[in-house]
């Protein structure tokens, strides 16, 4: 199945790492700090999101002006927690692997900014597989659209249409189709539903199900 593809694009909490709950439960903690209750359509709605629409989801749940500084305490709070140890999800070395012994370019497309992404790399010895890492703050828009797949493709070299996408999320995965990738989700916190369905060339239970596919 890798014959025709030259990069594989994977976004980064919730996917190759266990850290989409940390930020879960940060949020959470903020919110009681704020006298909030989030619903449960809320990790689905913020996940992958950064910039402007991470602004207006804040503001949506939070009922906070300065939208910035609670999305900048979050990302501290978090980054501390992190500091200690990164989980890593089943499957992901072995994924790794399998793609740099085929010669495929490999990039992370995440919402992160670019120093936690080298932190949780570093920690969890994943540093050496990457060729770039794509932050969201360094495309105009954040997922749902297409613009940090596009980017990570042009930084690989690689046309999208030669490119996986891996993500956890409907906003991650979205971006991937809209950006022309072969979109592969695996579920984190927020089931592939009938919504995102459409959206997805394969559905995996976890990365270790590489071998079965790829």
């Amino acid at each position: 199945m890798t014959e025709r593809y030259k990069g594989a694009i994977f976004d980064m909490d919730g996917l190759l790492f266990d850290t989409e709950k940390v930020f879960q439960q940060t949020w959470h903690e903020l919110a009681e700090e704020h006298n909030v209750t989030l619903d449960e359509d809320f990790a689905k709605t913020i996940c992958g999101t950064v910039g402007d629409r991470l602004y207006k989801i804040i503001e949506h749940y939070y009922h906070v002006s300065d939208c910035a500084a609670l999305a900048q305490e979050c990302v501290e709070r978090v980054k501390k927690k992190l500091a200690v140890s990164v989980p890593v999800k089943e499957g992901a070395y072995e994924i790794l692997d399998y793609f740099k012994r085929k010669n495929i370019k490999l990039a992370i497309a995440s919402s992160s900014v670019i120093e936690q992404i080298e932190s949780n790399l570093e920690i969890a010895d994943m540093r050496r597989y990457f060729d770039v890492l794509v932050s969201g703050t360094q495309v105009r828009r954040g997922k749902p659209e297409p613009d940090i797949f596009l980017y990570a493709a042009e930084q690989i070299g690689c046309d999208p249409r030669e490119c996986y996408v891996f993500e956890d999320s409907v906003n991650g995965i979205k971006a991937g189709y809209a950006a022309g990738c072969t979109t592969i989700m695996v579920p984190d916190l927020v089931e592939a539903t009938s919504e995102v369905l459409p959206y997805c060339s394969m559905v995996w239970k976890s990365l270790a199900e590489f071998v079965h596919y790829l």
